[in-house]
């Protein structure tokens, strides 16, 4: 019975993905086609991230289905520049996050895909959040803070910590790093803050071809 009563939104977000693909282009879909993490091939890691290209090799075959539009990383790396603000208004970046597997996701209120989006991310996070893996959800709205609590407060999501960028800087940043197009757009980072994947427009992430893919990055590279 929950499945089925999932099945308008998952087709309505379906829907909203294939109408963001046009409007986007063929980039994403280019970058995933001649990505070298796909046909068993692993990816030219950054020095720091050395054990990356495994965990993009193997996570690559279950970038299918609803999570279909992540494109793996051809250089797993970390990504810098990403300064938000938590909870309690204080600074945050990525490296506060060390150690946990982390789906990046940059939102807006006059995002409609966002919009339509954020009830799967909180089911995600509901799902499987905890010590080893967090959905860090970052509005980018301009302005104070009025408009997107209580949209979220609308729409009852509570298992998603409120981040925030008003300068929209961390979309900035991504962009300069040719991963970010417009919104939604989503980053998929293990636990060493190394890019394994990238996302841009909405998915299901509530679905179960999202939790495999999570649940597969949450498990150690082969032979560690």
């Amino acid at each position: 019975m929950q499945d089925q009563k999932k099945r308008p939104p998952a087709v309505k977000m379906l829907a909203l993905a294939a109408l963001f693909g046009v409007i986007a282009g063929a980039a994403a879909v280019y970058v995933k086609e001649t990505g070298s993490g796909n046909g068993g091939t692993v990816p030219t890691a950054d020095a720091s991230c050395p054990r990356a290209g495994e965990k993009v090799a193997a996570l690559t075959p279950l970038m299918r289905g609803q999570v279909a539009a992540m494109t793996p990383a051809a250089n797993p790396r970390p990504i810098g520049g990403l300064d938000f603000v938590g909870p309690d208004g204080k600074p945050l970046t990525l490296a506060a996050f060390a150690g946990k597997t982390l789906l990046v996701n940059l939102w807006a209120t006059w995002c409609l895909p966002c919009r339509e989006e954020m009830p799967a991310l909180n089911a995600l996070q509901a799902a499987l959040g905890g010590d080893r893996f967090e959905v860090v959800a970052i509005n980018i709205d301009t302005g104070d803070d009025e408009k997107p609590k209580a949209f979220l407060d609308e729409i009852a999501v509570r298992q998603l910590r409120y981040y925030r960028d008003a300068s929209m800087g961390v979309f900035n940043a991504m962009k300069k790093e040719g991963l970010a197009f417009g919104l939604p757009a989503t980053l998929l980072m293990d636990e060493k803050g190394c890019l394994i994947g990238s996302m841009n427009g909405p998915a299901v992430w509530d679905s179960e071809d999202a939790k495999r893919l999570i649940e597969a990055a949450l498990a150690p590279p082969a032979g560690s």
